[in-house]
C-alpha cells in the first residue's frame, strides 16, 4: 500500500543541471529520488515535479508528488528527507495527497520572481542569485509597459527555440515591479496559468531594454504580432530566476 505526498521544496539552482533528471548530471529530480530510495531501503521512487526549471534557476516554491509504501505521517517525510538532502535543498512542505493529486497536471498557475542586480560590477555574492543589468534604467517606462505583459496572449516571440509546445498562447495575470533601493535591486514577479521554455527571463531581457529607452515602451504590443523570436532578442541570465509558488485549485486563499 502506497501513500502519496506533495512536497514543497527550496532549492539553490547554481550547482544542479536543472530539475530533470539526466543522465551523469547533478538534478534535482535525480537527488530526491536518491533520498526516497534510501528511505525505502532500495524500492525506486520516481518523483514528479510541477514543471522543469533549468540548470541555474532557483525555487522558494516548487511542488512535487510521488507515492511513497508505507504510512508515514506527513511531517515525517519532512524531517527524514531534510536529514538527507544536501544543503542546497530544502523541504519546507509536507502533506498527504489524494490519488487524484498530480504536482503537474493539477496545476493552475504559477508565479515567478525575477532579482536584477543594477550594481556597476558585478557583486561577487550576488552573482549566484541575480541578473545584471549595469546600464542606466527608469522604472516608470517599465510600469509603464507591465499592464501590455498581462492579460492573455501569444508569447510566440518570447519562448526558446528549444521548446516543443506548439500552443503559445498564455494568461498573465499580474505582472508587477519593485525597485529595492537598499539592494539596488529590481525585483519582478510574474503570475500567470502558465510559462513556455525561457518565457520569465526573455520577458525580463525585453522590459530591461524598454527601461533602458532601447526600446518603445508599448513594443510588446509590436512583438505579440510579429511572433518571432529574433526580434525579441536578449534572454535574462538563469541566476536571477525563482519559482516561487504553484498554485492548485483546492488550495485555500488561491
Amino acid at each position: 500500500m502506497t501513500q502519496r505526498y506533495r512536497v514543497t521544496i527550496a532549492y539553490d539552482g547554481t550547482d544542479f543541471a536543472g530539475f530533470q533528471v539526466q543522465p551523469n548530471q547533478r538534478t534535482v529530480q535525480g537527488t530526491l529520488e536518491k533520498a526516497l530510495t534510501k528511505m525505502s531501503k532500495g524500492a525506486y521512487i520516481q518523483v514528479y515535479g510541477s514543471g522543469r526549471t533549468d540548470a541555474g534557476v532557483h525555487a522558494t516554491g516548487q511542488v512535487v508528488h510521488f507515492d511513497y509504501p508505507g504510512q508515514l505521517p506527513a511531517i515525517s517525510m519532512l524531517r527524514a528527507l531534510n536529514s538527507l538532502l544536501p544543503l542546497d535543498m530544502e523541504v519546507v512542505d509536507s502533506q498527504l495527497a489524494g490519488d487524484d493529486f498530480h504536482a503537474r497536471f493539477s496545476t493552475v498557475g504559477k508565479r515567478y520572481m525575477y532579482r536584477v542586480d543594477l550594481g556597476h560590477y558585478t557583486n561577487p555574492f550576488k552573482r549566484r542569485y541575480t541578473g545584471h543589468y549595469p546600464y542606466p534604467i527608469d522604472v516608470e517606462r517599465i510600469q509603464a509597459a507591465l499592464p501590455d505583459v498581462m492579460g492573455t496572449h501569444d508569447y510566440t516571440s518570447f519562448a526558446a527555440s528549444g521548446g516543443v509546445i506548439k500552443d503559445k498562447v498564455r494568461t498573465i495575470y499580474d505582472a508587477t515591479v519593485v525597485f529595492s533601493e537598499s539592494e539596488n535591486e529590481l525585483v519582478f514577479e510574474f503570475y500567470g496559468n502558465g510559462f513556455l521554455y525561457n518565457m520569465v527571463r526573455i520577458l525580463v531581457g525585453t522590459l530591461l531594454e524598454i527601461g533602458n529607452g532601447r526600446r518603445d515602451v508599448h513594443d510588446f504590443l509590436r512583438l505579440y504580432e510579429v511572433k518571432d523570436r529574433q526580434q525579441a532578442r536578449s534572454t535574462a541570465p538563469a541566476s536571477g530566476l525563482y519559482l516561487k509558488k504553484v498554485y492548485y485549485e483546492t488550495d485555500e486563499n488561491n
